[in-house]
C-alpha cells in the first residue's frame, strides 16, 4: 500500500506543476483603473484531478506507514 501510495503521490506531484504551469500561462490579464484584471481561459479541470490525484497518494502512504 505504501508503494502504490508513493507513485500515486508522484503522479499527482508532476500533474500538479505541469496542467499548473500550463493554466498559468493560459492566463491573460489587462488593467483598469491601475488594477490588474486577470482573466482565464485556462481549461481547470486536470489541474483540479491532478491535486485529487495527489491527496489520494498521500493518504494511501499516510495509511501504509502504520
Amino acid at each position: 500500500m505504501k508503494t502504490i501510495g508513493i507513485v500515486i503521490l508522484i503522479i499527482g506531484i508532476i500533474g500538479t506543476i505541469l496542467f499548473g504551469i500550463q493554466a498559468i500561462q493560459d492566463s491573460e490579464s489587462f488593467s483598469f483603473l491601475g488594477l490588474d484584471v486577470g482573466v482565464s481561459s485556462a481549461n481547470w479541470t486536470p489541474l483540479i484531478v491532478s491535486v485529487i490525484v495527489l491527496l489520494v497518494g498521500a493518504v494511501l502512504y499516510g495509511k501504509g506507514k502504520k
